[in-house]
């Protein structure tokens, strides 16, 4: 094919996707969702290759996880180049020289001038399990706090934290004790004190909710830890402010709470910047990883102040695959990409691009109440109507049914389910950028509504 085209030789899904589909019903558990129904051959950059031969513009990454593109030839020539020499060890009975390293390179890109030590893991849910461990082994504290539209992972601690229930936690309770969720300054849908779309009134409500939540109802006597992501993924990428960030961190700091800004699906370059926290100006205690971090491997790691990294005893924290060497010889390449700063670069232009698109599509359609995000971390809030900001689910579910129809994946998101959310490769070329927003544009002409015309 010829890249930076879609070839569709098949309706989507093609015959094969669908005996897969049938053979997966049958054989897997209907826990795992999928958003769309097609099986992958291949995958390349920005395009992805399916079972029946035709290629789809990628516009979700897996997640926000193949930020350096699908099969980055550095990624694989150090995955195949350690595999040639050992796949597993585990760390915690003979230690290896790709882990270390790791370590000391993510303790220098994060945020912070001060001694730093990093835990590797396997998953954003055991980044996250892992970072509260640490928060409360060192404060000698219980609460952690949250905050309302947050998603933060599916094992306990995670799934507790996480703000929506459904599908997340429904049905799988009790929750873990001693978490406390405050209000996320979210302006399109704030209904404080004073009905506001101002981000500073917002940010100045939200903060005096989270102040008393903390002085008040838990006492920073007994709060361990605030966990925040600087840019609500799940939860309908929302970015908070420099302003609300710089509270936060003062406030934790004032009150010796443990800051974890939970980077998962912000960090390594998917914001423009490395991690969305330098855009911020923030600098927590603790950060969180994963996703971007292994260029398709799976790897996490929880990275921040030395003092509290070395709070729990010796087999306080570990595991048999954390921080294996396929996905240590992985990540050290995907670092190596970014230490050159041209995907920095170019992820500033694609954000770019993506942002001015956006705006244009908010004027023209009537369906788009919001626009919001940072870098290539963008998305729009789908609405029934604009006075009254009523989600609309149905219609994300729509646009992204004709989109991969005709060959392009996005993803939904947000509490509502009414968001769609971009997460393209930062690698992605310009004719591959415009050909997929050229069949979202069109998806809208898909939307039906009594009240509104499209």
């Amino acid at each position: 094919m010829v890249l930076g085209t879609v070839l569709l030789k098949t309706e989507i899904p093609g015959p094969r996707s669908r005996e897969l589909m049938a053979a997966r019903q049958a054989h897997v558990p209907r826990g795992p969702f999928h958003v769309t129904p097609i099986f992958v051959k291949s995958a390349k950059g920005a395009l992805i290759e399916d079972v029946d031969g035709n290629w789809l513009i990628d516009f979700a990454s897996g997640i926000g996880v193949n930020n350096v593109g699908h099969c980055d030839e550095a990624v694989v020539a150090a995955v195949q180049a350690q595999a040639a020499e050992f796949m597993h060890l585990a760390f915690n009975v003979t230690p290896y020289e790709s882990y270390i390293e790791l370590c000391k390179r993510l303790n220098e890109m994060t945020p912070g001038d001060f001694p730093k030590k990093t835990f590797l893991a396997n998953s954003g849910a055991e980044a996250v399990e892992n970072a509260v461990k640490l928060a409360r082994a060192y404060t000698k504290k219980q609460a952690i706090v949250c905050f309302d539209h947050a998603f933060h992972g599916r094992t306990y601690m995670a799934m507790t934290l996480t703000s929506k229930a459904k599908p997340y936690k429904a049905g799988f309770g009790p929750l873990n004790p001693e978490v406390h969720r405050a209000p996320f300054p979210y302006p399109y849908r704030w209904s404080g004190n004073a009905y506001t779309e101002d981000q500073d009134t917002v940010d100045e409500q939200c903060f005096a909710e989270f102040k008393d939540l903390v002085l008040n109802r838990i006492t920073p006597y007994d709060c361990a830890a605030v966990i925040v992501e600087p840019v609500l993924g799940e939860g309908g990428f929302i970015p908070m402010s420099k302003g609300f960030a710089a509270k936060l961190r003062a406030f934790c700091t004032e009150h010796k709470i443990v800051l974890i800004a939970d980077e998962i699906q912000s960090g390594f370059g998917r914001t423009g910047a490395l991690f969305a926290c330098d855009q911020l100006g923030l600098v927590p205690d603790l950060m969180t990883t994963a996703k971007g971090l292994g260029g398709g491997m799976p790897i996490s790691a929880v990275t921040g102040r030395a003092e509290i990294m070395d709070a729990t005893g010796e087999g306080g924290i570990g595991g048999t695959f954390g921080g294996s060497p396929l996905s240590c010889a992985a990540a050290l390449a995907v670092c190596d990409t970014f230490k050159k700063g041209e995907i920095l670069e170019r992820a500033r232009h694609v954000g770019a691009q993506v942002q001015e698109t956006l705006i244009a599509w908010q004027k023209k359609h009537a369906a788009i109440g919001n626009v919001r995000g940072l870098g290539t971390m963008m998305g729009f809030e789908l609405v029934k109507d604009r006075k009254t900001k009523e989600p609309w689910p149905e219609a994300a579910k729509q646009l992204t049914k004709f989109c991969y129809e005709n060959g392009l994946i996005i993803m939904t998101a947000g509490t509502y389910g009414n968001v769609v959310r971009l997460l393209m490769p930062l690698v992605i070329k310009d004719e591959e950028l415009k050909q997929g927003f050229d069949i979202l544009e069109r998806s809208f002409a898909t939307l039906r509504m009594t009240r509104q015309s499209f």
